[in-house]
């Protein structure tokens, strides 16, 4: 099994001992991303719509990087930690997928996040 580490400077550095994505043959696994801002890696400190469309930017801006895009994504988790978010989340995350073609999907709500962010969201895609 061959891993490829992708990574862009146009998403977060990580904050442990993780990569951004691994892509192992077709499959890109890509780490939960939070809202920070990958050039400053300061907290977007914004409503929840802006930090989910943050979020999707940096989910975006890794899939190029390996050559893919939101129509290759095949699963997603959501991690929220108030689920009173849920609608407001799902109005941003749904402009990135058309509902014929969604992948599948978690929506779970949490304690906490990392640095104490109310949302964070990683992705499976396949080419």
């Amino acid at each position: 099994m061959k891993k490829e580490i992708i990574t862009t400077l146009n998403a977060p550095a990580p904050l442990g001992p993780y990569n951004q994505a691994v892509k192992v043959g077709n499959t890109l696994y890509i780490s939960g991303q939070i809202p920070i801002t990958a050039d400053t890696m300061e907290l977007l400190e914004g409503t929840i719509k802006e930090e989910t469309q943050l979020v999707m930017q940096h989910l975006e801006a890794i899939l190029e990087a390996a050559e893919m895009n939101f129509s290759n994504v095949v699963k997603t988790s959501i991690f929220l930690d108030n689920m009173d978010y849920f609608g407001q989340v799902n109005e941003v995350y749904g402009g990135y997928f058309d509902n014929d073609t969604a992948p599948a999907r978690e929506t779970v709500a949490v304690k906490t996040l990392p640095k104490g962010v109310r949302i964070e969201i990683s992705m499976i895609a396949v080419r």
